[in-house]
C-alpha cells in the first residue's frame, strides 16, 4: 500500500476547512444577485454584509472597510493603482505588488532589502523624502522565505512623510496574529484560500477616511470601489474561514518546532536556510540542497509522494529564478538550489520524517562522496 502523499506547500494554498466547504455550498444553494432589491437579492446581501464583519474582526480592523475582490493579487493592484499616488515598494514584494507599481502613472521607487530580506529602513526614509505623500506597499511576511517585514516602523516613517501604507497581509492569518489597527497600515490585503478558505474570494480592507479608485469599472458594486457581482458563495466561505480562525486555540509554535527540526536536519548537510537569522512565519523555510537545482528536488520530491515549491506559486507552474533571492543577494548558483517548505495546521511530526528522509536521499544520490546525517 502506497504512503499518503505529505503537503508541505500551505504557503501556496491550504485545504480547505470543513465549515468554509459547507458554507460555501449553503450559498450555492441560495438564489438571489446581492445587488437585486428584492427578498432574494436582500438574503445574498445579507450574507456579503455578514462576511465583511468576520474578516474586519479576523485582521482587527474596526475602522475600515472591507472591500470584497478575486483574491490577493485583484486586492493588490487595486491598493497600488488606485491609491493614484507615487509608489515605493520593498525589492522582494510579490509579483503582485510588483507588476502594478510598474505601470503606476505616477512612478515607482524600489527599496532594497538587507540579506535576510528585512527593508531597509534607511534607505526607506530617504525615498520618503524625496516622494513625500507616496504609498509605501510592504509585505507583512515573505511567501517564498516567511521573513517578517517591520511594518511598524515603516508606517512612523510613512506617517512623517505624509504617506500612505498598504500592507500585503495574505501570508497573515492562519500564522500569526493581524491587527491591522495595531500595526496603523491604512489598506491590507487578504486571501481566503491562505488560511482555509475556498480559492478565488479575497479583500482589500481599506481605513474608511482614504479615497480609492475603482478599477474594475462597470457597476456599483463594494462601494463603487470594485465592480461586479460579488461571488457569494466564496465569500461565505471565506468568512467561514475566518471564523474559524477567530475561535479557534490553535499553537503555532508546535509548527514552528517542526520547520526547525527539519531545517536542523538539512542543514548538517550544509543546506542554507535563508533568513534564518530573521523574525519569520513559524510554519516556512527557503531552503537550498547543494548541488541540485531547484526544478529537480521539486519533481523528486513530488515522486516520492511530497508535494513543496521552488518559490511563488503563480508562475503558471515554472521553476525559475527567484526576484527575492536575488534581492537578498543570494549568489545565482546558490539560489538555484532553493526550494521553499511551507508546513500547514495539521502537520504531523510523521510528515516532517517523511521530508527528512527523502531529501537525505535525494542529496546523497545527486552528491558523491559519503554523508552521514546526525540524529535529528
Amino acid at each position: 500500500m502506497a504512503a499518503p502523499r505529505v503537503y508541505l506547500d500551505y504557503n501556496a494554498t491550504t485545504p480547505v476547512l470543513a465549515v468554509a466547504k459547507a458554507a460555501t455550498n449553503d450559498a450555492l444553494d441560495l438564489l438571489g444577485n446581492p445587488s437585486s432589491v428584492h427578498r432574494f437579492g436582500a438574503g445574498a446581501r445579507q450574507i456579503v454584509d455578514q462576511a465583511r464583519d468576520k474578516i474586519a474582526a479576523l485582521v482587527g480592523a474596526k475602522t475600515g472597510t472591507v472591500i470584497f475582490t478575486s483574491g490577493g493579487t485583484e486586492a493588490n493592484n487595486l491598493a497600488i493603482l488606485g491609491a493614484d499616488r507615487p509608489v515605493i515598494v520593498s525589492a522582494a514584494e510579490h509579483d503582485s505588488v510588483l507588476a502594478p507599481s510598474r505601470i503606476a502613472i505616477n512612478g515607482v521607487t524600489i527599496v532594497p532589502v538587507d540579506a535576510d530580506g528585512v527593508v531597509d529602513l534607511a534607505a526607506l526614509g530617504k525615498v520618503l523624502a524625496a516622494r513625500p505623500g507616496a504609498l509605501v506597499s510592504l509585505m507583512l511576511a515573505n511567501n517564498e522565505t516567511g521573513v517578517c517585514q517591520p511594518i511598524h516602523e515603516a508606517v512612523a516613517l510613512a506617517r512623517a512623510a505624509g504617506a500612505l501604507v498598504h500592507c500585503d497581509a495574505v501570508q497573515g492569518p492562519g500564522k500569526l496574529p493581524v491587527d491591522m489597527d495595531a500595526l496603523g497600515v491604512d489598506m491590507l490585503t487578504i486571501s481566503a484560500h491562505k488560511f482555509g478558505g475556498p480559492m478565488g474570494a479575497g479583500a482589500l480592507v481599506v481605513r474608511k477616511d482614504i479615497e480609492l479608485n475603482a478599477r474594475q469599472v462597470g457597476g456599483g458594486q463594494e462601494g463603487y470601489r470594485r465592480a461586479g457581482t460579488q461571488n457569494v458563495p466564496g465569500i461565505a466561505g471565506f468568512a467561514a474561514a475566518a471564523q474559524w480562525w477567530i475561535e479557534s486555540a490553535i499553537d503555532l509554535t508546535a509548527v514552528g518546532q517542526l520547520r526547525d527540526r527539519l531545517e536542523r536536519a538539512c542543514q548538517e548537510f550544509g543546506a542554507t536556510v535563508f533568513g534564518a537569522d530573521a523574525a519569520r512565519l513559524p510554519n516556512t523555510s527557503c531552503l537550498t540542497m547543494p548541488g541540485v537545482s531547484s526544478e529537480t528536488q521539486v519533481m523528486a520530491f513530488d515522486l516520492d509522494g511530497i508535494a513543496l515549491s521552488a518559490g511563488a506559486a503563480c508562475s503558471s507552474g515554472k521553476v525559475g529564478p527567484s526576484h527575492v533571492l536575488a534581492a537578498m543577494g543570494a549568489p545565482p548558483d546558490i539560489a538555484a538550489s532553493a526550494v521553499r517548505v511551507s508546513l500547514g495546521w495539521d502537520t504531523r511530526e510523521d510528515d516532517i520524517d517523511r521530508f527528512i528522509g527523502a531529501w537525505t536521499a535525494l542529496y546523497r544520490r545527486k552528491n558523491s562522496g559519503p554523508a552521514t546525517r546526525l540524529a535529528s
